[in-house]
C-alpha cells in the first residue's frame, strides 16, 4: 500500500507555476492545488496530465488520518473491492524527484509503495505537520485557498473505519478534477515559500542505515519508514523501532531489542524465551511455526516465526511474526518484524534485507570476534561512525560470500587472523581511549580498504580467480605502505 503528506503558510505570495492549477470537487467541498514544477517537474506533468484526462474523476479518498494526512487517487476506488483500494494506479510510473520541502500541512504528496521510483496516481494531503516523512516522499504541490483548508479538515473529520476508510465513500469522492488559469482563482491565499530541511537531498538507496555507538551495531531498514529510538520504560522494551506505511489494519514494525547476556548461553536464553511464552502458546492465542538455530555472518542465531491472535476494541486481528535472535559474547540482538497475517510477506522481503545489514560493529572486517580477547578488531573501531563503516559491511560480505568459499580462501584467512589478532585488540583499546590516534590509524588504513574495494567490482567464480586477484591485492600494499616509502626514504637522504 501507499502511504501520503504537507507545509506550514505564512504571508507573501510564492508559487512556482505560473498558470496552470488543479481544482479537486468534492461533496464537502472544494480542493485548490498549485505546484512545485521546479522541484518536481515529472510530478506534476504526470498530475496535471492525469487530471486533465479524468482519471481522478470519481474517485475517493479511501484512507483517512486525522492529524496527518488525506490519501486519494486510487480508480480501485471507483468500482473496485475496497480490500484493493490503495493498491491501484496507472500502468506508468514516476521515479522519485525528493525534494528539500517539507511535510507541512497543506502540502501535496506522491504516495508509494516501498519502491521509492514507484508513484502513479495516488497523493495525500497533509492534514498536521508529518515531517518524519521528509526527503523520503516527494512533495509537488500544496492547497492555497481557505476553502481547501477548511475542505481538508472536513474530509479529516469524516468518521472512518478501522482501517482508515471512510464510512460513507460518497462524502469524499472527488466529483471532478479540472485545469484552471491562476486568474480563474480569485480566493488564493497569499503564501510565503515552503519550508525547507536544511540538508541537501541525496538519491534515494532504497534503504536508510542505523547506527548506534551505545550498542556498536549498525544495519539498514527500508526507506521511508519511521524510525525511532522509544524511552526503555522496561527491559524488555525495543531500543530502535522502524514502522511502515500501513497496508492492512496494522502497520508493519522491525524492532530491536538489545540485551545483555549475563554470562549465559545462547541455549540458557532460548529456554528463558521458550518458558516465558508458554503461557500464551497453551492459551491458544500463539501458534509456533519455525524454531531453529541456524548461523549469520559468523555468530550464533535463533529464529522463530509465529502467528497470533489479539484483540483491540472488541475486533479480532491476526498477526504474523518472525524474530532473529542474534547472540555474541557479551551481548545479544533480537531484531523482530511483525505485520498482520495477510500483509506478512509482502514486507517480509524488506525485513530479510535488515537482517543481512545487521553488523556487529566492534567485531572483525575478516573474522567474527566471538573468540577473539581484548579490545577486538582495530579496522571495525577506526571506521566506527564514519563513511567506511558501509565499506567494512561489504568487505566483510566479500569475505563470507567469496573469500571463505575458496580453499586458498580460507588458509589464507586462517593464517592472516593469527598474525591480525596479536596485535588489533591492543590497537582498538587504544582508538577508544584516543580519539586522534583512532583517527590517525582511519587515515592511515584508507589506502588498503580503497585497495580492497577493489573486489566489490569484481565477480570470483574460480580458486584461480580467488589467488589472482588476492595476490595483486597483497602486492599492491605492499606496494603502498613498504616499497614506496622505503624509495621515498632512500631518495631523501641521497
Amino acid at each position: 500500500m501507499f502511504l501520503l503528506l504537507v507545509v506550514g503558510f505564512g504571508n507573501f505570495a510564492f508559487a512556482q507555476y505560473d498558470d496552470e492549477l488543479v481544482v479537486l470537487e468534492t461533496n464537502l467541498g472544494n480542493i485548490v492545488i498549485d505546484f512545485f514544477p521546479n522541484d518536481a517537474p515529472n510530478h506534476v506533468e504526470n498530475f496535471i496530465g492525469l487530471a486533465e484526462s479524468g482519471f481522478y474523476d470519481g474517485t475517493l479518498f479511501h484512507r483517512i488520518i486525522p492529524g496527518f494526512m488525506i490519501q486519494g487517487g486510487d480508480p480501485n476506488t471507483i468500482n473496485g473491492d475496497p480490500n484493493t483500494w490503495g493498491t491501484g494506479g496507472p500502468t506508468t510510473r514516476v521515479d522519485a524527484e525528493f525534494n528539500t520541502i517539507e511535510h507541512n500541512r497543506g502540502i501535496v504528496s506522491m504516495a508509494r509503495s516501498a519502491d521509492p521510483n514507484s508513484g502513479g496516481s495516488q497523493f495525500f494531503i497533509v492534514h498536521g505537520d508529518s515531517n518524519f516523512l521528509d526527503e523520503q516522499y516527494t512533495v509537488f504541490g500544496r492547497i492555497v485557498t481557505e476553502e481547501s483548508f477548511e475542505t481538508l479538515d472536513k474530509i479529516a473529520g469524516v468518521k472512518t473505519e478501522p482501517v482508515d476508510r471512510p464510512v460513507d465513500p460518497e462524502q469524499v469522492k472527488i466529483t471532478k478534477a479540472t485545469i484552471v488559469n491562476r486568474s480563474d482563482v480569485p480566493d488564493i491565499l497569499v503564501l510565503e515559500e515552503p519550508e525547507r530541511t536544511q540538508s541537501a537531498v541525496t538519491p534515494s538507496t532504497g534503504n536508510q542505515m542505523y547506527e548506534s555507538a551505545e550498542h556498536e551495531i549498525g544495519f539498514s531498514v527500508p526507506e521511508g519508514w519511521l524510525l525511532q529510538n522509544p524511552d526503555k520504560v522496561e527491559e524488555n522494551s525495543p531500543d530502535v523501532v522502524a514502522v511502515g506505511p500501513k497496508i492492512g489494519f496494522m502497520n508493519p514494525v522491525i524492532s530491536l531489542l538489545v540485551l545483555d547476556t549475563n554470562q549465559r548461553s545462547l541455549d540458557d536464553i532460548i529456554s528463558e524465551k521458550t518458558e516465558a511464552i508458554q503461557p500464551v502458546i497453551e492459551s491458544g492465542n500463539l501458534k509456533i511455526i519455525l524454531q531453529e538455530k541456524t548461523m549469520l555472518n559468523g555468530n550464533n542465531v535463533y529464529v522463530t516465526e509465529a502467528e497470533g491472535t489479539f484483540f483491540t476494541n472488541d475486533e479480532e486481528f491476526n498477526v504474523k511474526f518472525k524474530e532473529v535472535m542474534i547472540y555474541d559474547s557479551d551481548k545479544f540482538y533480537t531484531l523482530a518484524y511483525s505485520n498482520g497475517l495477510d500483509d506478512f510477506d509482502a514486507q517480509l522481503p524488506r525485513f530479510e534485507e535488515t537482517i543481512d545489514s545487521f553488523e556487529i560493529l566492534s567485531q572483525d572486517i575478516s573474522s567474527d570476534t566471538s573468540d577473539a580477547e581484548g579490545g577486538g578488531c582495530l579496522i571495525a573501531t577506526a571506521t566506527f561512525g564514519t563513511e567506511f563503516a558501509p565499506q567494512v559491511q561489504q568487505l566483510r560480505e566479500i569475505r563470507d560470500n567469496s573469500l571463505l568459499t575458496t580453499k586458498s580462501g580460507i588458509a589464507f584467512m586462517s593464517g592472516f587472523n593469527q598474525i591480525y589478532y596479536s596485535f588489533s585488540p591492543a590497537i582498538a583499546d587504544l582508538e577508544r581511549e584516543n580519539p586522534i590516534f583512532k583517527e590517525i590509524v582511519r587515515v592511515a588504513i584508507t589506502p588498503m580498504l580503497s585497495t580492497l574495494s577493489i573486489l566489490n567490482f569484481v565477480e570470483i567464480n574460480s580458486e584461480a580467480e580467488m589467488l589472482s586477484y588476492g595476490i595483486g591485492i597483497v602486492l599492491m600494499n605492499v606496494g603502498m605502505y613498504f616499497v614506496a616509502p622505503a624509495i621515498i626514504i632512500y631518495k631523501i637522504r641521497k
